[in-house]
């Protein structure tokens, strides 16, 4: 089915980060958009007050009398069951079903395609690398896997643009649908398991990633990435990072008088204090990557300065909820060791002297599973810890996998099994100066809780 076909799209599983930029996009197409989802979340209000009809039970069947499989795009999460009833009768009725990764691949063929893909930071950087975009003459639409603060949204829709941002997600092999003009590759550690099983199938896939990228395209990866994958494709291949071996280097990254700078270095050209809003070396390893690839497509250095020095980053990404004298309160997204490792060497970066209070949600049990050493030698870098049960997610429980057991393995003093329905009165019962709030589940229902507690 093409594009001008398509009069409406309805999606099964409308309420996820990744779906609803779509459901946006369409929206703003002026396609009559509808779907269904699991649970009513503050996402879904924001989706129906922007015009979009959803509802909250499987109508099977009864659902063919309001479409027509001649104009209507059925788009589904690979997280809902091939036996939803709902999927089975669109399928049956001869309606296009595709999933949301095939759905993104469909639009991006029409656009100039910009595409973030890494196990960490593909969120921030695709974030980023839109905001900078937008504030360009040709502007950019985007889909982006979190809500950006500058827009409060997951999509940027420009009408009259060509150019397409879009977080590549390696989950269900989702990226090797796209076929970019540009990519980006922040990194390749260790992940989704479940649907890999080892580390090299993983590389495999992002390798595959990158020989999609348009011939004379370009590809920025980072120094770890390059040295992992045997890179040929494209043309046009950069690395990057805080290494002197990269083709574009940071340094000298300082934190003054509230704001955070770095250098940038590409062969005898420096570019120096590059404001940039997000702290630790990792956000401005994904800032490097967005400077050094718009450099390279002709964007002028004066229109990046700018747009880097008003970018406010992410919801859920280092974004602070209190910050005062006595008390600080940070709610982070990282759910992989590697990134909670980062985010708490930022932390400690920007706070040397406080004692930091880490509420920790892990996710998936096979995550859990995989990682459980990592994940012990990370939590235990916290002075104190409060430890909630593992959201599942997709997964049934994996037997001696809980959270109880990896509280066993952290090696800390201060240590506490807590809950979603507990987690205030357990904080109540110590003195705190720094709290973060970690996980990639259903832990933000517990920050507003938690910050009302100590506003």
């Amino acid at each position: 089915m093409k594009l001008d076909q398509i009069h409406k799209v309805y999606f099964i599983g409308i309420g996820g980060i990744g779906m609803s930029a779509l459901a946006r996009y369409y929206n703003g197409q002026g396609k009559h958009v509808s779907g269904y989802d699991r649970t009513e979340t503050a996402l879904t209000k924001e989706l129906v007050n922007e015009g979009l009809v959803i509802h909250f039970h499987d109508r099977g069947e009864d659902l063919l009398n309001e479409l027509d499989p001649n104009t209507t795009l059925v788009v589904y999460t690979p997280a809902v069951s091939e036996q939803f009833g709902e999927l089975v009768a669109l399928r049956k009725a001869g309606f296009t079903v595709i999933k949301r990764a095939a759905a993104l691949g469909l639009i991006s063929n029409e656009f100039e395609t910009f595409a973030v893909a890494g196990t960490h930071g593909k969120t921030t950087t695709s974030a980023i690398l839109a905001h900078v975009l937008y504030h360009t003459k040709e502007q950019v639409n985007a889909f982006i896997g979190g809500l950006t603060t500058n827009y409060n949204s997951n999509c940027i829709v420009a009408p009259n643009s060509r150019r397409m941002v879009v977080e590549a997600d390696e989950f269900d092999r989702s990226f090797l649908q796209l076929k970019p003009n540009y990519a980006i590759v922040t990194t390749i550690d260790s992940d989704h398991l479940d649907i890999y099983g080892d580390g090299d199938e993983l590389k495999s896939s992002f390798k595959k990633f990158t020989q999609k990228i348009n011939p004379t395209g370009i590809l920025f990866a980072h120094t770890d990435v390059r040295k992992e994958l045997d890179l040929s494709h494209p043309k046009a291949i950069f690395s990057y990072g805080f290494d002197r071996k990269a083709d574009w280097v940071g340094s000298n990254l300082i934190y003054e008088d509230g704001h955070f700078y770095f250098d940038i270095h590409n062969g005898d050209k420096i570019y120096e204090r590059i404001e940039f809003g997000l702290p630790g070396k990792h956000n401005a390893e994904n800032a490097l990557a967005v400077f050094g690839l718009c450099i390279e497509v002709g964007i002028e250095e004066a229109v990046l300065r700018k747009a880097f020095a008003t970018f406010k980053g992410v919801k859920r990404r280092f974004e602070y909820h209190i910050k005062r004298e006595g008390l600080v309160i940070i709610d982070d997204y990282a759910h992989h060791p590697t990134e909670i490792n980062a985010f708490l060497k930022a932390v400690r970066e920007i706070y040397p002297t406080k004692n930091i209070t880490l509420v920790f949600q892990p996710h998936l049990f096979s995550r859990t599973r995989d990682f459980m050493n990592d994940f012990a030698m990370t939590l235990s870098l916290a002075d104190q810890l409060f430890l909630l049960p593992i959201y599942p997610a997709r997964e049934e429980p994996i037997p001696g996998v809980d959270s109880e057991h990896l509280l066993t393995r952290i090696v800390l003093e201060k240590k506490v099994m807590s809950s979603k329905a507990t987690i205030v009165e357990d904080l109540k019962q110590y003195d705190h100066e720094l709290i973060l709030i970690v996980g990639a589940g259903d832990i933000d229902t517990c920050i507003q809780p938690i910050v009302n507690q100590y506003r």
